[in-house]
């Protein structure tokens, strides 16, 4: 009997183990309601500098999860006109360039992304910041490097954000060459070619004009080389090399170049070799070499579709539109404190001013530049 009873007690227990339901820790239901309930937030922005690339930008923007267009600033009433009635944006959230300070009162922005000629950047980025808002800065950022530092100390002094619009930081292709390169598929990385160049039109538009532009191609697309050199090897160059060559001095006047050729030594040994130019066409490449594999990208850093071959085989990641997905990575940045796989912050930005400016100078003395960009 009492071997029965203390059977019938265990089966007894045995049962109620099954039909007690398991106890969730508060901590854990706690974080799960938490997500569920949380908002995220979206980043209010208003475009300053209206021309094609404000546009695409704006366009783009219609597709986001995270932003939306809620305000312009321009110094053309008509196109303030067409924007608003386009995007449905409210007259108190139309500026020029001349009152624009009054973001500060509106509470119904966060960000501007500044789309100006280069050399407007840093004076109305640190206008952006002492109004308290979050910059976004078309790159190149400034026309030097001493002038990029300024606006990064300005917003550190406010509190607010620098982002520069390197939409190439989250491009799907892109990203997965760097995954491979982290992952060591490629081996020891060896070499580097950048090259970016068009034949340029309009001889009377601002990125001619040494005064709004800083420089020529080199500012425009050759900036895409220097940076995709730094990002594909994974180092930071620690000494540049450059030649120019102008056929056109006419068109190609002081202080705008026409085509440099320069090259990057890294600290590995690794050599990048790139061209920037205004004078020829069908020319935007990337191509890494490593000791167990390559990567071809073109093209490497246009509006898209980016299209790309590995010793594996063709990259294939998905189709996108670069700024809509590099307006919502910037929400997560601000909002979130999201960290990219490729810096878009400031400094990020004042390190290829660094280089341009190093470019400049070899060209001028026919020498090595050493770089220092810690």
């Amino acid at each position: 009997m009492k071997t029965r009873r203390i059977f019938l007690q265990k089966a007894s227990l045995s049962a109620m183990a099954l039909t007690v339901p398991t106890l969730t820790p508060f901590s854990t239901m706690a974080n799960s309601i938490s997500d569920f309930t949380r908002e995220e937030k979206t980043l209010r922005v208003a475009i300053m500098g209206l021309g094609s690339y404000g546009t695409r930008v704006a366009e783009a923007i219609q597709s986001c999860k995270r932003v939306k267009l809620v305000g312009v600033i321009s110094g053309t009433p008509s196109k303030v006109v067409k924007w608003r009635e386009k995007y449905g944006i409210p007259e108190k959230n139309c500026y020029n360039y001349e009152n624009f300070d009054a973001i500060k009162d509106n509470p119904d922005i966060d960000a501007v992304y500044v789309i100006t000629p280069n050399a407007l950047h840093k004076d109305e980025v640190i206008r952006v910041a002492k109004a308290g808002k979050h910059a976004i800065c078309e790159k190149p950022m400034a026309v030097n490097a001493a002038d990029g530092q300024e606006m990064v100390d300005a917003c550190k002094a406010a509190g607010v954000h620098l982002l520069i619009g390197y939409r190439m930081h989250f491009e799907p292709n892109t990203l997965e060459v760097i995954r491979m390169r982290k992952a060591g598929e490629l081996g020891e990385i060896r070499f580097f070619q950048g090259l970016a160049g068009f034949t340029i039109g309009d001889p009377t538009q601002w990125r001619l004009d040494p005064a709004l532009s800083g420089g020529g191609a080199m500012m425009d697309i050759g900036i895409y080389s220097t940076n995709g050199a730094r990002y594909m090897v994974g180092e930071e160059p620690i000494w540049v090399t450059a030649q120019e060559v102008k056929t056109n001095p006419e068109k190609f006047k002081e202080g705008i170049d026409e085509t440099i050729t320069f090259q990057l030594g890294f600290p590995s040994g690794v050599i990048a070799s790139c061209l920037s130019t205004y004078n020829m066409n069908n020319l935007d490449r990337f191509y890494l070499n490593g000791s167990k594999g390559w990567v071809e990208m073109q093209p490497s850093t246009g509006y898209g579709p980016i299209k790309g071959m590995t010793h594996k085989g063709p990259l294939n990641e998905p189709i996108v539109t670069h700024q809509t997905v590099q307006m919502d990575e910037m929400a997560a940045i601000i909002f979130d404190g999201k960290r990219p796989e490729v810096p878009v912050n400031g400094e990020e930005g004042v390190k290829d001013m660094k280089i341009i400016d190093a470019i400049f100078q070899a060209v001028k003395t026919g020498g090595k530049v050493s770089l220092n960009l810690a």
